[in-house]
């Protein structure tokens, strides 16, 4: 597809951005996604599990990672589809072409009607609990789906380093607790008294979860729906989804872990579950997207204050709430450009990143080794193509930005409007500006 490094087909977007105007005086905000980047991501998810298994796979990529249409219709050029935990997420989906075989629903809080228009359609449904496993007895008495229908359970093995992203910790919200006293047999009695129950799934965390602990998650789901099958007589459960949450490297350019490193991981802690007797489900989101983003945010001011240089950029907590609010757990790389898009040469300063927002932690970098940041520069914040810019924190009644995504080549580079950037008319309408006499 290409034999252009990552790094620099990033450095040619924002030099391209700058120069065609994508961002500059009038318009200080942008966001870039590496379409040829996201290609890769994609090809090398599929070939790692390809490698290990002949077995029917999946992947659903988690839409809420970056619940964008264009991206959604981009990754499922490239063989994926999609997991949606809400009636927005569906639409989306639905809006990129992505069709009900290739869609999977999770969410904790599926209302009667979220889950009669899935079964309708016929996508699949992972039930959270017994409540809702009660409503889909119900719906499936009343009416006939081709949905294919599972089970979530929390095999409960503990939490990594951001507890807030460890889905398989004791309390969890998420699934049956597997180790809870009386779950184990309540889970097979459910599939044995249930004939259309043909799925397991499990998901262990996401970022600051060890791959260690992931594989276990996945290993606890085998030997479950080996024991229901065996409980029941027959291969009742066919199709084994094993979530996603790969985590992502933050501290530099590297993309590691690989997924080739986790299916082979996969492979040597749970062999039997790729031997071709069950169907397979993967959710991956952040880590096929994260690398392939970057914010540019033109420097507005540059001052000093206590000693310390600060840039005043427009990238702030509107779109990186989590770096913001917890930035010992999501810190963000930022890289310094000059006015005209190149890269910044210079002794490394001790600086502030900060965004435009009125409080005072809105700061994207604290004490960050940068060449200084100047009037006019841009900063460029790397990793944000997932939870990011497509997450937008409407604080300030600060507009959403542009999303742009670019192909990159030698003869230049070619941009393609993902999104628009949210213009002041769209911010008063959504804002009630078409009824401002509703509460006189």
């Amino acid at each position: 597809m290409t034999d252009t490094p990552a790094a620099e087909r990033r450095d040619q977007a924002v030099r391209a951005g700058v120069e065609q105007g994508l961002v500059g005086p009038d318009a200080p905000l942008a966001a870039l996604l590496d379409v040829t980047g996201i290609r890769l991501g994609a090809a090398a998810l599929t070939s790692a599990f390809a490698a290990v298994t002949d077995a029917p796979v999946l992947h659903a990529f988690a839409v809420k990672a970056c619940p964008l249409v264009p991206v959604l219709r981009l990754l499922a050029s490239e063989g994926l589809g999609a997991e949606v935990a809400s009636p927005g997420e569906l639409a989306l989906a639905r809006a990129a072409g992505i069709g009900p075989a290739r869609t999977v629903l999770d969410s904790p809080a599926k209302t009667p009607a979220e889950l009669r228009e899935a079964l309708a359609l016929g996508i699949a449904v992972n039930a959270d609990n017994p409540q809702e496993l009660a409503r889909l007895d119900a719906l499936v008495a009343s009416a006939a789906t081709a949905s294919p229908l599972g089970l979530r359970i929390n095999p409960q093995l503990g939490a990594g380093s951001i507890g807030a992203l460890s889905t398989a910790t004791r309390t969890s919200k998420f699934g049956v607790g597997l180790r809870d006293e009386g779950a184990r047999e309540w889970i097979v009695e459910a599939y044995a008294a249930r004939p259309w129950l043909t799925r397991l799934h499990t998901h262990a965390g996401s970022q600051g979860v060890p791959l260690a602990l992931m594989a276990e998650g996945v290993r606890a789901a085998y030997e479950l729906a080996e024991e229901v099958n065996a409980r029941v007589g027959r291969r009742q459960i066919d199709t084994v989804d094993l979530g996603g949450g790969l985590p992502v490297n933050f501290a530099s350019d590297e993309e590691s872990p690989t997924y080739e490193e986790y299916a082979r991981l996969l492979l040597a802690k749970v062999p039997s579950l790729f031997d071709g007797s069950y169907a397979l489900v993967t959710e991956f989101g952040r880590s096929l997207l994260a690398k392939h983003g970057t914010v540019l945010a033109r420097v507005e001011y540059a001052k000093t204050s206590g000693g310390r240089p600060i840039a005043v950029t427009h990238a702030g907590v509107q779109i990186a709430a989590r770096t913001v609010y917890a930035p010992a757990s999501w810190p963000l790389r930022i890289a310094a450009y000059g006015p005209k898009g190149r890269p910044k040469p210079g002794p490394p300063v001790l600086q502030d990143v900060a965004g435009p927002a009125c409080f005072a932690g809105d700061l994207l970098a604290e004490a960050r080794l940068l060449p200084r940041l100047e009037q006019g520069d841009y900063a460029a914040v790397l990793d944000t193509g997932a939870y990011y810019f497509a997450h937008h924190y409407a604080y300030n009644s600060l507009a959403r930005p542009g999303v742009y995504g670019f192909t990159a080549s030698p003869s230049g580079v070619h941009f393609a409007v993902a999104r628009e950037p949210q213009s002041l008319p769209e911010i008063v309408a959504e804002s009630g500006g078409a009824t401002p006499d509703a509460l006189l």
